[in-house]
């Protein structure tokens, strides 16, 4: 049991790591043992965060635009000059946009599938050779990708790119984990409720007794919570899990 979560010597990479649910993803990982690479599209914000998180343990950073498939596979260059192998990719780097209906703009639609659902995609994939590097039968290497409650439920705000992309970003993380299954490497989502972070921060901050009077549990979610659920996809926990999205939001889909 000591060891069943226990990622010592093990390669993590996360997207939007710098911030929000990613820094969350990565101090987790870091303190179950493994080596973590950030990356996020500004370098000063990548710096930060690996001060912030280098008390936890072996962090580096990659800075990468990741809205285009061309990016994708150079960050997977990058970290392949450095590892020679992952065991965790966290698909997390996303974006929101509100605006009423009649005025929702086709950008908006194009910026958040892009980041939100597409690129995914193109990381799974450009990835993969050092993925299967790190697979094995009875422990194989994971792709965890970040959903959101959104995809779950009808959301109350009019974030129809968002909630659409990330109901989306579900799908493919079931029909990854029936392709890569057979090549040792699962695919699992998490699907957060309301957690702080940048892009919450202004919603929070207007609904935020509001929210956790909704919350069967009573509040919004802390770091620990996303930590424990990113290390227990990427533990020897998980090896028998995949193909699943877990929500970790307090109860608050029971409520919608």
């Amino acid at each position: 049991m000591n060891t069943l979560f226990d990622l010592t010597g093990r390669t993590a990479v996360v997207t939007g790591g710098s911030r929000g649910v990613g820094l969350m993803a990565a101090r987790g990982l870091l303190q179950a043992g493994a080596k973590v690479v950030i990356s996020s599209r500004k370098a000063d914000a990548c710096r930060q965060a690996c001060e912030e998180l280098s008390d936890f343990g072996e962090v580096s950073a990659v800075p990468a635009d990741l809205s285009t498939e061309d990016e994708c596979r150079r960050l997977a260059s990058e970290v392949a000059l450095r590892h020679d192998a992952l065991h965790i990719l966290v698909n997390n780097a996303g974006a929101t946009w509100g605006a009423p209906l009649a005025e929702f703009p086709a950008s908006a639609w194009d910026k958040v599938l892009d980041l939100n659902l597409k690129s995914p995609f193109y990381l799974t994939r450009a990835f993969l050779p050092l993925l299967e590097k790190a697979a094995d039968a009875a422990d194989p290497a994971r792709v965890i990708n970040i959903g959101s409650i959104d995809g779950l439920s009808v959301p109350g705000m009019p974030t129809y790119a968002y909630s659409s992309s990330k109901a989306g970003l579900h799908h493919l993380t079931r029909v990854l984990a029936a392709e890569l299954g057979p090549r040792a490497i699962t695919c699992n989502a998490i699907a957060p409720g309301w957690f702080p972070s940048k892009m919450m921060a202004k919603t929070l901050e207007e609904h935020g007794e509001e929210f956790r009077a909704r919350a069967p549990l009573g509040r919004v979610g802390e770091p620990d919570d996303i930590a424990g659920a990113v290390v227990y996809l990427g533990s020897r926990a998980a090896s028998y899990v995949t193909g699943i999205v877990l929500p970790v939001d307090g109860g608050v889909t029971l409520t919608r």
